[in-house]
């Protein structure tokens, strides 16, 4: 059993329950998950959260509760009163800011799943470092830059890592760059079918710097990732998130 506050030095009292209701927490007496009351709570149920409605709803009773029972002599100060109503609007607007916020998120994240359904079947441009050769002809590939470089290089090796062409880019603004690979070597002859690797480097400063390599890949699928954002699920077997996706072709 909880013993009663004094409200304002008035000789009113008040349980603690509806204190702890009003600032958002169990009062020791109520039925948690997983336990059970005597013909009350069922095994399991724990009590509702305190919504910013409850909250506001219980401090008013207090409110008017404290008004009606408070010492002639020593009335309520007015400025606290103010003061614990501002508090009370503020609470109640964050909760009801923070659940339109929710549904905003829920609804833009069902808008970006629908639109990326669009993109299923399509050839796309996203981070990756191998690019193939099949029948001469080379997949597409391109070069993502995060600031300008002077000087951009994007090397290409065979499988057991022997430079098979060096393509000399020259100096690039930053974003996506993409990069024509006629699927030769450095001799001018064919490729053979196969996988390549891919490594950009560029130059600032005089510093080198790493470029991100991009590669062809098909969107077979769309899938939610798990923070809750939009994922295409590519040819290659790669995940990557909607925000990655560099180009279409």
């Amino acid at each position: 059993m909880t013993s009663p506050t004094t409200i304002n030095g008035s000789g009113t009292t008040m349980s603690q329950q509806v204190l702890d209701t009003m600032n958002g927490r169990p009062s020791a007496g109520s039925p948690v998950s997983g336990s059970s009351e005597s013909g009350s709570a069922s095994a399991g149920t724990g009590p509702s959260p305190t919504t910013g409605k409850d909250l506001q709803n219980t401090f008013l009773t207090l409110l008017v509760t404290q008004m009606k029972n408070q010492d002639p002599t020593n009335p309520m100060d007015s400025s606290q009163m103010t003061s614990q109503l501002a508090q009370i609007n503020t609470v109640t607007g964050v909760s009801q800011l923070n659940t339109s916020l929710t549904s905003l998120a829920t609804q833009l994240n069902a808008g970006q799943s629908a639109q990326a359904a669009h993109l299923i079947g399509q050839k796309v441009l996203a981070p990756g470092d191998s690019v193939a050769v099949s029948h001469g002809a080379a997949e597409k590939i391109g070069v993502k830059l995060a600031n300008a470089v002077s000087d951009l290089q994007l090397t290409i090796k065979d499988a057991t890592g022997k430079i098979v062409r060096t393509l000399d880019l020259g100096a690039q603004k930053a974003g996506t760059i993409p990069v024509s690979w006629d699927g030769k070597d450095v001799a001018g002859a064919p490729a053979p079918d196969g996988k390549y690797t891919l490594m950009a480097t560029g130059t600032i400063n005089g510093q080198q710097a790493t470029a991100t390599t991009l590669a062809e890949g098909k969107v077979t699928s769309v899938v939610q990732q798990s923070d809750g954002s939009t994922g295409l699920t590519l040819s290659n077997g790669s995940t990557i998130g909607l925000s990655n996706l560099s180009q279409i072709l």
